[in-house]
């Protein structure tokens, strides 16, 4: 008897970590016995990668699965399988059925493990992820409970995948991580979880900073080892990480970033906000100087460093004066690129429950584009290149 072999097909929203997630699930599907198809038309099984770091990210998975569905129903076809991923799936399974019917089943991103080699189509540069989920409860974001705590992978299985690659012919790396600086250093993080997690009222102030949820390092930090290990692999020429948080940059890392010319001399150091007052009720457990303080060390261990970032504009109660302390800080730092977004809540988050929304988006939008030509449109012509 003849076995039709069966096919499928990945359809990615979101970040580099999605992408690498979906690496590793083409891994795990061809390792199974399957064959990727050329079109989500003709395939037995669809898998959605899903972001949710803003609304219009989940709009665009939910409007790409409408349009799936109305493709087969015009041509008459049985749809293949489809199975949702990614980190919309902190919504839950009754709220995605309600949401997406569609969908034949859910796949926890927590899931997606390292037992297969990832299927990658670049074969110059690889995605290694180092850590998954995530320990910094800014309020703002949805991670922490889409991909759940933080977990480290060990050094031994990260060098062996490094290896694995120069095998293959790899001579650039990035290295990612949600708080990729913090690879390991983590704590579980349970209590500020059930925090979070419960009905009772909370404010603000009773919200730990995130550096709480990390152990302090121990002379040179497990990162910056990290870093040394894979730069004794002669094949290796260029390695990337992302992404940082700047309280986390810690002086040892900058020290290493200007003395090995192997690591990119791009640095992507998201400050969210020039405000204090903000940064504050973000909890991003840094204010505005020490962001400073990592810029002009960065400099000065090599004016040769470019630093790119990301901005919220139009989160819960930004003035106008807050506002204009990010556009001050922009002329400053004078950023090569930056990614710019207009602040939508999430639901579950602590903003979603202690902030109200209450930047009109006309206003979010004005507040946008002033980054977006102050940053972006200035250096246009020579922005670097973010993998």
């Amino acid at each position: 008897m003849c076995h039709k072999i069966k096919s499928y097909y990945i359809h990615t929203f979101g970040c580099q970590s999605n992408k690498a997630d979906s690496e590793r699930i083409a891994g795990d599907y061809q390792a199974r016995g399957f064959v990727e198809a050329d079109d989500w038309r003709e395939c037995d099984e669809l898998v959605i990668n899903t972001c949710a770091v803003r609304q219009r990210a989940e709009d665009r998975a939910r409007g790409f699965l409408h349009n799936v569905g109305l493709y087969f129903e015009e041509q008459q076809k049985p749809r293949p399988k489809i199975i949702l991923t990614g980190c919309m799936i902190h919504h839950g399974d009754r709220k995605l059925q309600e949401m997406m019917p569609a969908v034949d089943e859910v796949l926890p991103i927590g899931e997606v493990g390292f037992n297969q080699t990832a299927i990658r189509k670049d074969k110059k540069h690889a995605f290694i992820p180092i850590s998954t989920g995530c320990n910094s409860f800014c309020t703002f974001c949805i991670v922490p409970y889409s991909r759940g705590r933080e977990k480290s992978r060990s050094m031994n299985e990260i060098l062996d995948e490094v290896a694995l690659l120069i095998d293959q012919g790899y001579e650039e790396i990035t290295l990612l991580g949600m708080n990729v600086n913090s690879w390991g250093l983590e704590k579980l993080g349970i209590g500020f979880r059930k925090l979070m997690m419960s009905h009772q009222e909370f404010t603000r102030e009773d919200l730990p900073d995130n550096q709480s949820q990390y152990l302090r390092p121990k002379k040179t930090p497990p990162f910056v080892k990290l870093l040394q290990a894979i730069s004794k692999f002669d094949q290796i020429k260029v390695i990337r990480f992302m992404t940082s948080n700047p309280w986390d940059f810690h002086d040892e890392l900058i020290a290493e970033i200007g003395l090995n010319k192997k690591i990119d001399r791009y640095v992507h150091l998201p400050v969210q906000s020039g405000s204090n007052s903000v940064l504050y009720r973000m909890n991003r457990g840094y204010k505005r100087e020490d962001y400073l303080r990592v810029v002009q060390k960065l400099r000065a261990a090599d004016p040769k460093i470019v630093i790119g970032t990301d901005i919220i504009v139009g989160f819960p109660g930004e003035t106008e004066a807050e506002f204009e302390e990010t556009v001050s800080l922009a002329k400053e730092v004078d950023w090569q690129i930056a990614f710019v977004a207009i602040y939508s809540p999430r639901p579950g988050t602590a903003s979603d429950r202690i902030y109200e929304d209450d930047v009109p988006h006309h206003e979010k939008r004005r507040r946008w584009q002033i980054l977006e030509d102050l940053i972006n449109q200035k250096h246009l012509s020579h922005r670097p290149v973010v993998v």
